[in-house]
């Protein structure tokens, strides 16, 4: 069944990390939502490959209208979690139970969100004692699942794995 994505994104973003999963996602027939703070602005990625239309601006959306969260790494995570708006959609979608896929420092939104405590995750070496200080169950491997609902990697190298286990939780 396809599900509706929301995409937390905004300038420098890992570029495979969003690309490589995103059209995956597609594949399988599942809709993307790109969310920033301004609807119709361009975003682009860290390493100047992948640039990105937003689709709908933070203000516009709820959680309700979605099914899933893709946190994509590299500084967009920590550039949207200094904005209480993106913090409180990324906390509705766990609160929520509903499908969250982070990669790299994707987490970093959730650990503002105070919503990893307990969790089992992964993410980007150097985000693993903030995972840990939020009260995360932190775990050195390729993919981390938790619940069936969170899916977390550590690099775009874990792209492959990160995939195939965010189509499992979404099915």
């Amino acid at each position: 069944m396809s599900k509706k994505i929301a995409v937390l994104l905004t300038d420098m973003f890992e570029d495979s990390e969003y690309t490589e999963p995103a059209k995956a996602f597609k594949e399988a027939g599942h809709e993307l939502t790109v969310i920033e703070k301004e609807k119709g602005k361009t975003v682009k990625g860290k390493q100047g490959e992948a640039t990105v239309t937003v689709a709908a601006s933070i203000d516009e959306v709820k959680p309700s209208d979605f099914d899933a969260l893709f946190l994509p790494g590299g500084f967009s995570p920590d550039i949207l979690r200094g904005d209480d708006r993106f913090v409180a959609f990324a906390k509705s979608m766990m609160d929520e139970k509903k499908p969250v896929m982070a990669i790299c420092h994707g987490p970093q939104l959730l650990i503002t969100a105070e919503a990893l405590k307990g969790r089992d995750v992964t993410g980007y070496k150097s985000i693993a004692v903030d995972l840990k200080n939020a009260g995360a169950n932190f775990h050195d491997k390729e993919v981390v699942v938790c619940g069936n609902q969170l899916v977390t990697s550590r690099t775009p190298d874990d792209i492959p794995a990160f995939i195939r286990e965010s189509l499992n939780v979404l099915q």
